[in-house]
């Protein structure tokens, strides 16, 4: 483990925001991990997995830890299922196509979701009708106080709609070192969220054949035509949440907006598509100095500069007329840093 000062941090966030850290090292295991909090004499603390649900604002004071603790180990292993232990710095995508090429299924539609393993957790990272809730067994971390293991049940996690416990009150004050997760060896498919049906009879499967394979190239396909690569137009993918409001709120919207997207929930409120709200303002392809909605998804801002000053007043002009139009609030999906 080395540590580095006055460190650029623009190759370790998705928006490449070039601002600096006092100090910055990586660690690769839970003892690099404890070595390095040891050394520090700063309160000041930020852990960084793949950088994309952040948005830097200025220069880091104190240590910037790049967590990059790896490894994929079998705990159990039955004839239905199987639980994995998880590193915290291991590529999710590369999870998810690690386990579906193994046979263990339950995250095929989380495809193609930018960032680390250890980052899943805090915001419950969902798509395509599935959150990562649905299979996780447990958290592991490093408490910061005296550098003790802890591990979190699936319940004490307290998930939320892109919320844990780890947003709330335990935010700052845990690492994540590893994730539990519970895997089905038959598939499950789910379809009927989003365009998967449309877009796999479109593109020629027999969706009463589909693998799990199948739906993963599936969702990864309408990922990339929708969303652009970070390495060319820097963003953190969707920049703000779907609102969730109550059906009162919904049916006042759809009386003076018939087409708007939707999507009830079990438990009576109704989630709203934020990029349709977005696009129905007509923001999408719309620039702010070097910040821009992407013109195919307008949930994406796009960051052409090496702040993100004008990224977030972009932002803020947008949530302003979403409510004055349709009287929803919406919050921005990354941590703002």
């Amino acid at each position: 483990m080395t540590l580095l000062y006055n460190h650029s941090l623009k190759p370790f966030n998705t928006l490449a925001v070039d601002v600096r850290a006092e100090s910055f090292c990586t660690v690769t295991s839970v003892d690099e991990l404890k070595n390095a909090l040891k050394q520090t004499t700063s309160n000041e603390l930020l852990v960084l997995g793949g950088g994309s649900n952040i948005v830097l604002t200025s220069d880091v004071a104190g240590l910037v830890i790049h967590n990059c603790i790896g490894g994929v180990e079998v705990l159990e292993q039955g004839p239905q299922q199987v639980v994995i232990k998880v590193g915290a710095g291991e590529n999710w995508d590369g999870l998810v196509e690690t386990c579906v090429q193994q046979g263990w299924y339950g995250l095929e539609n989380l495809s193609w979701i930018p960032g680390s393993v250890g980052a899943a957790p805090i915001q419950n990272i969902g798509a395509y009708g599935v959150e990562l809730k649905d299979c996780l067994e447990a958290v592991e971390t490093l408490r910061l106080k005296d550098l003790s293991p802890q591990q979190f049940s699936c319940k004490e996690c307290r998930f939320g709609y892109r919320d844990s416990v780890f947003k709330q009150e335990e935010k700052g004050r845990h690492v994540i070192t590893a994730v539990v997760l519970r895997l089905n060896k038959t598939p499950t498919l789910k379809l009927d969220y989003g365009e998967i049906r449309n877009s796999a009879d479109e593109w020629g499967y027999d969706v009463d054949q589909l693998t799990a394979a199948d739906v993963r190239h599936i969702i990864i396909r309408i990922r990339t035509e929708k969303l652009p690569d970070p390495a060319l137009a820097p963003n953190v993918g969707s920049f703000f949440k779907n609102p969730v409001v109550p059906v009162a709120v919904f049916q006042t919207i759809k009386m003076a907006e018939p087409s708007v997207v939707a999507y009830e929930l079990p438990n009576g409120q109704v989630k709203l598509a934020a990029g349709w709200l977005i696009d129905r303002l007509g923001w999408k392809g719309k620039r702010l100095g070097q910040a821009r909605v992407h013109d195919r998804q307008a949930l994406v801002l796009v960051n052409e500069g090496q702040s993100s000053a004008d990224l977030l007043t972009l932002a803020a002009k947008i949530q302003q007329q979403v409510l004055d139009r349709f009287g929803v609030e919406l919050e921005i999906e990354p941590s703002i840093i």
